[in-house]
C-alpha cells in the first residue's frame, strides 16, 4: 500500500465536504463527521489542501535535519524555486545560498530538463511513442491516467523525470569527486510538489529512485533568504539555461520541444477536460501535450512560498540573462539509462470488482439505485455525487439511508 505525501489532522477535520466536492479521483468520504482518504486512489494533487478552510489537510515532506544522515548532501533545486524571490537577477545567489545553508553541492534539475527536453525530440522523431505523446514529468497527471484514462497509457512519454536524471548525475559526480559509496551520499529535492514526495517513495516506471528526501520549497523558503543575504561571495554555479528553467511553468517543457504542434494545460479540472477529449479522440492530430495540475505550472504547487503567477513573471524576467541550452542527452551517455524501466499500467481502484461478470453486476445495481436517488450531487451523504453513493453502497460502504432525502421518505 502506498504511504501518500497527503494527510489528514481529524482533530482540524470538522467534515464539511470542500475536499470531497473537489478530489478529481473521488478519493475523500465524509465518514462518522470526518474526512477519510481512500489510499488507492489518491494521487497527491493537494487539491483538498488547497480548499480546506480548516486547515485538516496537510502534505508530509523531509526537514534539513535529514542532512546528518550522510556524509555528504547535494541539494537538486527545482526551478520552481528561482522564482520565490524579490528582485533576483541571478540563479547562482540562489545556489550559493544552498551551499550556505548545508548542502555540500548542488546540482540543478533544469539540467536534467534540458535533457529530458533533447532527449524527447529524438523520441518523438523516430516515433517510438504513440501520438499525441503526452508528457510523464507530472506524477499528478501520470497517475490520474492510471486510475481514470487508462487507455491512454500507452501515450505517456516512458521517460524519467528531470529530477531523477539530475539525481543520477549529481550522485555519480559526486561518487567520482569524493570516492564515497553511494549510501554516503544523500540527494535531496527541493520540490513545489506534494506528489513528488510520493513519487520518489514509490516511483512509476521504475523500481526506486535516485533522491533520498524531499524538502518543501516554502519550509526552507524563510532560512534560505537568511542565508542568501549574507553571502560572502556569490559561486559561479550555474549551468542551465532558458529551455530548462522554463520548466517551471506551463508551456515551457512544450516550447522546449522546438515544435509548435503541441497543447499546454494547467489547472487539475483543465487537465481533465483535455484527457477526456484525447480519450474521445479528438486531439489526435497533435504531436505532444504537456499537462500540469497545478495553476500555472510547477510554480503553483502547494509547497511553493509565493503566488504562482508573480513567481512565473519573475522566471520570465530571469530568462533573459541565460542562454537557449547548456545540456544535450548525450551527456548522460547512454540513452536508454533515460528510459521507465517499467511498463504504465491502470490503477484498478475505481472498478466495482475485479471480475468483468462481478463489475458489471454491480454496476447494474449501482445503475438501478442512482435511480432511485434524488441527483442533487449535494455532497450531504459524504460522498461527492449521487453516483459516487449508488457505488459506495454497491461496495458495501454505505447505505441508503445516507442519503438525507431517501431517509426522510422512507420515514413518511
Amino acid at each position: 500500500m502506498i504511504s501518500h505525501s497527503v494527510t489528514l489532522d481529524t482533530e482540524k477535520c470538522v467534515g464539511c465536504t470542500h475536499c470531497v466536492k473537489r478530489c478529481p479521483t473521488q478519493a475523500i468520504r465524509v465518514r462518522d463527521g470526518k474526512a477519510v482518504i481512500t489510499d488507492a486512489r489518491c494521487i497527491d494533487c493537494g487539491e483538498c489542501i488547497r480548499v480546506c478552510p480548516h486547515h485538516a489537510k496537510k502534505a508530509r515532506h523531509d526537514s534539513l535535519s535529514a542532512l546528518s544522515d550522510y556524509k555528504y548532501t547535494i541539494a537538486l533545486p527545482a526551478p520552481a524555486l528561482y522564482g520565490q524571490f524579490h528582485n533576483l537577477d541571478d540563479i547562482d545567489v540562489i545556489l550559493s545560498g544552498l551551499l550556505k545553508l548545508g548542502f555540500d553541492q548542488v546540482f540543478e534539475v533544469s539540467r536534467g530538463a534540458e535533457i529530458v527536453s533533447d532527449a524527447t525530440r529524438k523520441v518523438m522523431a523516430d516515433g517510438l511513442v504513440k501520438k499525441p505523446v503526452i508528457s510523464s514529468a507530472c506524477p499528478v497527471v501520470v497517475r490520474l491516467i492510471q486510475i481514470r484514462f487508462p487507455e491512454l497509457c500507452e501515450h505517456v512519454l516512458p521517460m524519467k523525470a528531470p529530477m531523477e536524471v539530475a539525481a543520477a548525475m549529481a550522485r555519480q559526480r559526486a561518487m567520482a569527486q569524493t570516492g564515497l559509496s553511494p549510501s554516503d551520499i544523500g540527494v535531496f529535492f527541493i520540490s513545489p510538489c506534494p506528489a513528488k514526495v510520493t513519487d520518489v517513495r514509490f516511483p512509476t516506471g521504475n523500481s526506486h529512485s535516485q533522491v533520498d528526501g524531499v524538502l518543501s520549497i516554502a519550509n526552507i523558503y524563510p532560512k534560505l533568504v537568511h542565508e542568501m543575504d549574507h553571502l560572502d561571495q556569490v559561486q559561479p554555479l550555474s549551468h542551465s539555461g532558458l529551455i530548462g528553467t522554463s520548466w517551471s511553468f506551463i508551456g515551457g517543457e512544450a516550447a522546449g520541444l522546438l515544435n509548435e504542434n503541441h497543447l499546454a494545460a494547467d489547472g487539475i479540472q483543465n487537465v481533465i477536460h483535455v484527457l477526456e477529449e484525447l480519450e474521445d479522440e479528438k486531439l489526435t492530430d497533435l504531436d505532444f501535450i504537456e499537462l500540469s495540475a497545478c495553476a500555472g505550472g510547477c510554480v503553483g504547487g502547494v509547497f511553493t512560498a509565493e503566488n504562482g503567477y508573480v513567481a512565473r513573471a519573475r522566471i520570465k524576467r530571469l530568462r533573459k540573462y541565460l542562454p537557449i541550452s547548456c545540456n544535450r542527452a548525450e551527456d548522460i551517455g547512454d540513452l536508454r539509462s533515460l528510459n521507465w524501466t517499467e511498463s504504465l499500467s491502470e490503477n484498478p481502484a475505481l472498478r466495482l470488482a475485479e471480475n468483468v461478470s462481478d463489475a458489471m453486476r454491480l454496476m447494474q445495481e449501482a445503475n438501478a439505485i442512482y435511480e432511485q436517488l434524488p441527483k442533487l450531487d449535494c455532497g450531504a451523504c459524504g460522498a461527492p455525487t449521487c453516483r459516487a453513493l449508488a457505488e459506495d453502497i454497491v461496495r458495501g460502504l454505505a447505505d441508503k439511508s445516507d442519503c438525507f432525502r431517501m431517509a426522510k421518505e422512507e420515514s413518511i
